[in-house]
């Protein structure tokens, strides 16, 4: 079973350009969106819960990142919690604004980490590992974290793992070539 510093180094290794991550704030945050989104419907209610497959889907994302890690893993699963909420909100509007938002947030979505992986002149990492799917969304949440000084002990074994050197300047962490 890969760790947390597998996935995450693994996806790391095709986000280098800091325009690719960038993109990747405004796109992967739109597709999971977009997914919660067209997986809203239809809903069932199993008592008085209401249940879709994006919610199934959610779920079982929420697990895999818990499994990996709890600070991660909640974090993701609050985000989770609101995208679903996103979706289900989309979900109950007509049926023109629940597809048209659903699909256009995935496809606008798409662009941008398209662009991203543009600069960045590399695929994205889904085409050789389809693990990189459900990585993408917490990727971004390890590098809000490395942003603001979290962390910093998977950032460094995430630059190890790269093959970069980390240099300790007081409280921030400068990677070398």
């Amino acid at each position: 079973m890969k760790t947390l510093t597998d996935h995450l180094s693994q996806y790391a290794a095709y986000h280098q350009d800091s325009r690719n991550v960038a993109t990747h704030f405004v796109g992967i945050p739109m597709i999971v969106v977009a997914v919660a989104t067209l997986l809203s419907r239809p809903l069932l209610l199993v008592g008085d819960v209401p249940l879709t497959l994006g919610a199934i889907v959610s779920l079982l994302s929420c697990l895999f990142y818990l499994r990996l890690d709890i600070r991660f893993g909640i974090t993701m699963t609050l985000l989770m919690v609101l995208s679903v909420a996103a979706g289900y909100w989309f979900a109950a509007q007509g049926t023109a604004v629940w597809l048209s938002a659903g699909v256009g947030l995935f496809v606008i979505g798409w662009a941008f980490q398209f662009l991203g992986h543009y600069y960045e002149g590399k695929k994205p990492a889904f085409v050789d590992d389809l693990s990189g799917l459900i990585v993408g969304p917490l990727f971004l949440v390890a590098e809000a974290a490395f942003h603001f000084q979290m962390r910093l002990e998977v950032k460094a074994a995430i630059d190890a793992r790269l093959g970069k050197q980390a240099q300790h300047r007081g409280n921030q962490t400068v990677a070398a070539a």
